[in-house]
């Protein structure tokens, strides 16, 4: 009885091992390699599968699903022999899961020594320069090589990115120096060229404003010389109307011999004033005119020897008169053209007694020439 079930016991154990052994699940995206005797069967496809027990054995199960592979920094010599460190990122599917178990080994590490040659292939024949700046040439040329160096595994490249790519730390420093050169430069041209913009626009502010201020002087002065022109028009007016207006008076009031006289003597001693005054002629007919005021310049034609008709002294309203005008005024002032009087007759007869001594005199100034001399005391 114990030895029937230990038997039972073994063979239920078996069952269950047969049991596990051929059956196998298989996650979604993934692909089992079933071999018999080490010898390729069959793939399992996902879901639930049936195995010969004791016969068939999953090797390998495949990710079918795309997958990021990123490799440590290479060292990497570009064309004008500087060491620059590249760091990549791969992405890449496994489209047969045959090949990609038979085919190669271990696809991972083949496609990380394979993007290492590539790159220093790639990167040896650019500067660096042309390394810092052209990525997407880089990576468009890596994964057209790793594509087509693993197309025959099973395996796609999708997708192939340089995360970085650092120089040494020297050229690092001449890299921010230039760049700070170059962006200085850039600062004094965009400030040379504001002061260039700033120079211009004041001179054409300058130009303007002079061309304006010209053409306002201009008419200024234009206006200026129109208001003297009409100034001296109607001064000449003026002036030509006074000396009608003093001609006509002087005849309207017909002079005679003794005022034209009286106002000759009057002007003799102007003759003398003014201090840079050397030489002063006396007229020839000053002796005449000592004789008496009525004879001093003889007879002038057209004037008459005496005036005729009664003549009134002006009169002298009563708010103008006072004591001292009817007084000791007028007479003082009465006194005063005496004594200018008598002087002036004393000097013109020295002058005419020094004039005898004297070397010949300048040509007489006949009276008819000095009437004219006479006209301005006859205006007052």
């Amino acid at each position: 009885m114990i030895g029937f079930l230990v038997v039972l016991a073994i063979v239920a154990v078996l069952v269950i091992v047969t049991l596990a052994k051929s059956v196998r699940v298989v996650q979604q995206q993934t692909v089992g390699i079933v071999e018999r005797f080490g010898k390729y069967k069959t793939g399992l496809q996902p879901g639930l599968n049936l195995l010969t027990p004791f016969v068939d054995k999953v090797r390998y199960t495949i990710d079918m699903r795309e997958q990021v592979v990123s490799f440590p920094p290479q060292g990497v010599i570009t064309e004008d022999n500087l060491m620059v460190s590249i760091d990549s990122v791969i992405y890449f599917q496994v489209n047969d899961p045959v090949r990609a178990t038979y085919e190669i080994s271990n696809y991972i590490q083949a496609i990380e020594q394979l993007t290492m040659t590539t790159l220093r292939n790639i990167i040896g024949g650019m500067d660096l320069e042309q390394t810092l700046t052209s990525r997407e040439e880089i990576n468009e040329k890596l994964r057209y090589v790793l594509d087509e160096a693993t197309g025959k595994w099973g395996i796609r490249v999708n997708r192939v990115e340089l995360r970085s790519i650092d120089p040494p730390p020297s050229i690092q420093d001449s890299m921010e120096k230039q760049m700070r050169a170059d962006r200085d430069k850039r600062a004094a041209i965009l400030t040379a060229e504001g002061m260039r913009q700033s120079a211009v626009l004041s001179a054409e502010g300058q130009k303007q404003s002079a061309i304006l201020t010209a053409q306002g002087d201009k008419e200024s002065r234009i206006l200026r010389a129109q208001a003297e022109r009409e100034a001296r028009i109607l001064k000449a007016q003026g002036e030509a109307q006074a000396i009608t207006t003093v001609f006509n008076a002087i005849h309207a009031g017909k002079p005679d011999q003794g005022l034209l006289a009286y106002q000759y003597l009057q002007m003799l001693p102007s003759i003398a004033q003014g201090d840079s005054n050397k030489l002063w002629i006396i007229p020839s007919e000053i002796g005449k005119a000592m004789e008496g005021l009525g004879s001093a310049v003889g007879q002038i034609a057209g004037i008459p020897q005496k005036a005729e008709g009664n003549w009134q002294a002006p009169e002298i309203s009563d708010a103008a008169a006072s004591p001292e005008v009817e007084g000791g005024v007028q007479d003082k002032a009465v006194a005063e053209a005496d004594n200018a009087v008598q002087e002036a007759i004393a000097a013109a007869q020295s002058a005419a007694v020094s004039g005898r001594t004297a070397p010949a005199p300048a040509p007489s100034t006949s009276p008819e020439h000095t009437l004219p001399q006479s006209e301005p005391p006859l205006e007052r």
